[in-house]
């Protein structure tokens, strides 16, 4: 039996499972002693409930996702707000050093999914499905490559690298939060929350400002305001996709709105001819990412990595402890060894195995905990939505070129 749900009654499940995920983070000391998101939480254990009603032929889950893509394009609208040039003066040189070592983990990805696929004799481009294709890139870049390989003789590859986007949502979802919290109490970092708790005098100023920040906060106007800039850069954003298309290169679909909204910003910061109301975007934003990974994660199949092969599991195991061990100890010491680099280091498992969305539910898990970090929230989400996409494509076509030869 099949049970549909049109795109109101998905979302409406959602804000089900996301709240059911939140009271069991909130139970379970350890899920959020590791900086496990509540989004993951609900939607692995929908995910897994749907594979247990699928395999004993009970029930079907048929969910519209048509909202899904507009919180994800909401989300990525609201970051796009907050990208001024004024602060990537400030950031400029640690969104170039962050994005060279995310090239590096797609070539280190690559090498190592297309040597195992060599070793268990399959085709190469199988290797490369399982590698920086669905890894850093996604399920877009996945279902981008995965026939350009099938064509070139990969038979499969597409299956292949959707599943192990698949994985890799989930896997960098799970891994980001413990390594970062590993790594702040390993080295014994200084972080917000430890700081603002030295002093309570502090902690009582603080509270008065969050008290003042929550009032301009719930102000209708403002809200308002920041809802009509959103919705004004998404639909502008629709105009620069469909140029962006045409040069022939894949895109995410939120790239057009993320740009708009970067463009309105800086114009707002050069002339103040009108304000972009930030605070109260980014609230917008978390609760769109929130219902947005919830969404991906209950659409999750399950039964596609219970169907690969053990060469394929053991490739998509190795990319995660490839990943973990290439946060840990290269990311963290190249982005200066403190809090900062340790919440990026979360962010890093979460795009370098999921998607961007994961690295900020990653990141927005630790900073709840620990404190904010600016400097994180913007170098990773410039790195992850805008220039990844554009080098990894180069990294990629190089390998499928080199193994065509």
């Amino acid at each position: 039996m099949a049970l549909k749900l049109d795109m109101v009654q998905a979302a409406s499940l959602a804000v089900v499972v996301l709240f059911i995920g939140q009271k069991i983070k909130n139970k379970l000391i350890f899920l959020d002693k590791y900086c496990i998101p509540a989004p993951v939480i609900g939607g692995l254990i929908f995910s897994i409930i749907t594979l247990i009603l699928k395999i004993s032929n009970l029930l079907i889950f048929d969910i519209n996702i048509t909202l899904q893509k507009l919180f994800m394009t909401v989300f990525f609208t609201t970051i796009g707000l907050t990208a001024s040039l004024k602060l990537l003066k400030k950031g400029g040189k640690g969104v170039l050093i962050f994005l060279g070592i995310s090239i590096i983990l797609c070539v280190f990805q690559d090498i190592t999914g297309v040597t195992l696929a060599k070793i268990f004799g399959l085709n190469p481009l199988i290797g490369l499905s399982t590698a920086s294709v669905p890894m850093v890139g996604g399920h877009g870049t996945a279902g981008a490559f995965g026939p350009i390989f099938e064509k070139a003789g990969a038979v499969g590859a597409s299956t292949v690298a959707l599943a192990s986007a698949t994985f890799g949502l989930v896997m960098g979802s799970i891994i980001g939060g413990p390594i970062g919290k590993r790594l702040i109490e390993k080295n014994n970092l200084s972080y917000p929350m430890k700081i603002n708790s030295s002093n309570t005098q502090n902690k009582m100023i603080k509270a008065e400002e969050n008290s003042n920040h929550n009032n301009k906060l719930l102000s209708t106007e403002n809200f308002m305001s920041a809802t009509a800039e959103i919705l004004l850069a998404m639909g502008i954003g629709t105009i620069i996709s469909i140029v962006l298309e045409k040069t022939g290169m894949t895109f995410p679909s939120y790239i057009g709105a993320m740009f708009a909204a970067a463009i309105m910003r800086n114009i707002s910061d050069a002339t103040n001819a009108y304000k972009v109301h930030a605070e109260e975007s980014n609230v917008i934003g978390e609760i769109s990412l929130s219902l947005f990974l919830t969404m991906a994660l209950m659409g999750l199949k399950l039964w596609q990595l219970s169907a690969l092969a053990l060469p394929l599991i053991v490739m998509l195991l190795a990319q995660t402890i490839l990943t973990g061990l290439f946060c840990y100890f290269i990311t963290f010491n190249v982005m200066g060894r403190d809090y900062d680099a340790a919440v990026i280091v979360s962010g890093n498992c979460g795009f370098g195995m999921g998607a961007t969305p994961n690295a900020m539910a990653n990141m927005g898990a630790m900073t709840t905990k620990y404190g904010i970090s600016p400097k994180a929230f913007f170098i990773v989400p410039l790195v992850g939505s805008l220039f990844i996409d554009f080098c990894n494509a180069g990294v990629i076509t190089t390998f499928m070129n080199l193994l065509s030869k």
